[in-house]
């Protein structure tokens, strides 16, 4: 399978880069990074702290895909919709992790799926697409009398909040108990929880790779579904497993779900 790695130069893009260097069934064929890149010009694989791989990081994503068979994203939002649309016009498979998508990108996902493979997903670890199972699964089972608070941590760098997979578990839970309505933080007087709230609280400290813990709380238990990511390699090797599941399949859009339900039949 012949890869390019969009964001070739940020912390998952390198960790995919060492991920395609080391596979017997991929090979990197090109390597792109936004116009204002340090790394320009420069080898991905000795950027990704790997060896040389023959692949100069490029800002040109167009050039890149020609002969390719699969785009890996790991990028910001303002760059996705321009990644899609180049993907599109070279007929080239696309998986991406790229969060804080809006309604105009999901909007244009389900129009590339119409010519070529798609997988997007938050949050690239098979754990968590498992938790996101489970908490609807809770959440339809124990109903009304439960409420849910969803909690996340991470990095003292990262600059959004909520994270991209507590948003994704939010809408698990939205899926179980309609009109779940998001309640983020709480401060003052807010008065007494509404049965129709779902709490959501952002943690930032340290180091920390990414931390979801969802509560379920009645009058007289408690229960907890927690989620760590403990090795930021987690969601590259996701993405990888995710190429290789979407190699076979034919346009259309697909999600990580997909992915572990194939590994469960098979």
């Amino acid at each position: 399978m012949k890869v390019v790695v969009f964001g070739a130069a940020g912390r998952m893009g390198c960790e995919v880069v060492r991920l395609v260097a080391q596979a017997q069934d991929m090979s990197l064929v090109g390597a792109v990074d936004h116009a204002g890149c340090s790394a320009l010009g420069k080898d991905a694989g000795l950027v990704a702290g790997t060896d040389d791989l023959g692949v100069a990081i490029s800002p040109d994503l167009g050039s890149a895909l020609l002969g390719a068979d699969l785009l890996v994203d790991f990028s910001i939002a303002s760059a996705f919709d321009g990644m899609l649309r180049t993907a599109m016009r070279a007929k080239v498979a696309v998986v991406s992790g790229t969060t804080r998508l809006n309604e105009t990108s999901q909007t244009l996902i389900d129009r590339a799926a119409t010519t070529i493979p798609v997988l997007w997903s938050p949050n690239m670890s098979v754990g968590v697409q498992v938790l996101a199972g489970l908490v609807e699964q809770a959440v339809q089972q124990l109903g009304e009398e439960y409420d849910i608070e969803v909690v996340e941590a991470h990095h003292n760098r990262k600059v959004d909040a909520p994270s991209g997979t507590a948003t994704f578990l939010v809408e698990a839970a939205q899926r179980a108990r309609a009109g779940l309505r998001p309640v983020f933080g709480r401060e003052g007087q807010p008065g007494a929880r509404g049965v129709d709230e779902i709490g959501v609280h952002a943690l930032r400290g340290g180091g920390v790779i990414g931390d979801h813990a969802v509560h379920l709380i009645g009058e007289a238990e408690r229960i907890e579904i927690v989620h760590r990511a403990v090795d930021r390699g987690l969601f590259a090797r996701g993405a990888v497993r995710a190429a290789r599941f979407l190699a076979s399949r034919p346009a259309g859009r697909y999600s990580l779900a997909d992915v572990v339900a194939t590994s469960v039949t098979s």
